[in-house]
């Protein structure tokens, strides 16, 4: 099933029946916020918090994407996962 808006997906992300991998949430988290928020402008997080680091630079890594193009990348993968996790 392939959703149509960002909010679809989102909505179709909470019904998965098993957890993606860390490597395909990550891709997730990035692709959404590069969809809804742009480039990623923030400060780097520091000292030890692996998981702000690695959510962090799942985001930058998509600098330059434009929304359109991050809103359309976030809804095939939604797609691929829904196939993968429901």
């Amino acid at each position: 099933m392939k959703p149509t808006t960002l909010e679809e997906a989102v909505a179709l992300t909470q019904k998965f029946t098993s957890r993606p991998s860390n490597e395909e949430l990550l891709r997730l988290y990035g692709l959404y916020k590069q969809a809804t928020e742009g480039d990623n402008e923030g400060e780097r997080p520091g000292g030890f918090d692996f998981k702000a680091a690695a959510k962090y630079n799942a985001w930058l890594i998509l600098k330059g994407k434009s929304k359109e193009q991050a809103t359309l990348d976030y809804l095939d993968l939604v797609e691929e996962l829904s196939n993968k996790y429901m």
